[in-house]
């Protein structure tokens, strides 16, 4: 899936208009085969209209205090792996920290998946089926058209399906007593 993003703005004369009509391609790294991250938005503060399309920086995966991102997320079922060559293990970390910046660092080394973010989360699932898992081996089952909001609660989430699941996500960037990594 590789959505066409419409952003609007304003011309010199303060009409409405149409300032960005593109496909956005997916963020792929080695490490994770068949994940795949699609930012269709975001923004490290409040925000003022870019009446240009032009999308607002952005320093790392996860959004600071006041700042948003917006999402496609792809999980491959977690059994799927494909065959593929041997990976240099140093080159693929770099490479996901120059593509996913600062999201290992709020991964939990013991419980691969895992994580906590100063985040607000809602999203959507518009494709497949996936698992959401939480402290304590409380498990949620959601399927296309369930929705979620997470309150910047420890979890991961996995797909024991054998097909890709894909959800829509918004980020908001909140305060959050026990995560230091946000930057911000």
């Amino acid at each position: 899936m590789n959505p066409r993003r419409i952003v609007t703005g304003h011309n010199a004369g303060g009409r409405a208009v149409v300032v960005l009509d593109e496909i956005v391609y997916p963020v792929t790294v080695d490490l994770l085969p068949g994940k795949a991250w699609h930012l269709l938005g975001g923004a490290d503060k409040i925000l003022t209209y870019s009446n240009d399309g032009s999308d607002a920086p952005t320093r790392s995966y996860f959004p600071s205090v006041g700042g948003f991102r917006f999402r496609f997320i792809t999980f491959p079922p977690d059994g799927a792996r494909p065959a593929r060559d041997p990976v240099d293990l140093h080159a693929a970390l770099r490479e996901f920290e120059e593509k996913l910046p600062g999201m290992a660092a709020h991964m939990e080394r013991k419980l691969p998946g895992m994580h906590t973010t100063g985040t607000v989360d809602c999203g959507m699932i518009i494709a497949g089926e996936i698992t959401l898992e939480l402290d304590d081996d409380v498990t949620v089952e959601l399927k296309a058209g369930d929705t979620f909001v997470q309150n910047g609660t420890r979890h991961r989430w996995t797909n024991p399906s054998d097909a890709p699941a894909t959800m829509c996500l918004v980020a908001i960037g909140a305060h959050h007593g026990g995560v230091t990594t946000n930057p911000g």
